[in-house]
């Protein structure tokens, strides 16, 4: 069943129906490009990278011809809590976590199963507060509300900067 069959069967019409359709949909998040990575996790990027895969998702060196969606300075006070393993933060809409000792990644706040900005860091994995969709830190879904994925980034450690692509 469609979201609009479903608003149409609890009798919502007209202006009403076409109203609520539109407040479920969101524009406002980065929209990355897949490309094929040569390790084994799937990580987003447009263009190559020069530098080491460390983990999921991160790299170290710099990055070319990439889109920059954010930059994390780590020693500023405001990110202390990726200094810890499970700590995340979110900045320009993108959830950063850290998964391990210089390994981080990043995925699109928006969730999937309803585009609402509800997706946080838990346990090791990407999480929706708002009905239980839970990801992997490769974004692939691990219930039936994450079962359309979720966006992630690429991950770029440069010195004490965290560049998201």
């Amino acid at each position: 069943m469609t979201r609009y069959e479903f608003l149409k069967s609890m009798g919502f019409q007209g202006g009403a129906l076409m109203a609520l359709l539109a407040s479920c949909q969101s524009n406002n998040d980065p929209t990355p490009t897949t490309t094929t990575s040569s390790s084994s996790s799937s990580s987003s990027s447009s263009g190559s990278t020069s530098g080491s895969t460390s983990g999921s998702g991160t790299s170290s060196g710099s990055s070319s011809g990439s889109t920059l969606l954010a930059s994390v300075d780590l020693t500023a006070a405001a990110n202390a809590a990726l200094k810890n393993s499970g700590g995340y933060i979110i900045v320009n809409s993108i959830v950063v976590a850290r998964t391990a000792q210089n390994t981080y990644v990043a995925a699109t706040q928006t969730c999937s199963h309803e585009p609402k900005k509800k997706v946080t860091f838990l346990n090791g994995e990407f999480f929706c507060s708002e009905h239980g969709a839970r990801y992997s830190t490769t974004g692939v879904g691990l219930n039936s509300y994450g079962a359309k994925g979720l966006a992630v980034y690429k991950v770029t450690v440069n010195g004490n900067t965290l560049e998201i692509s």
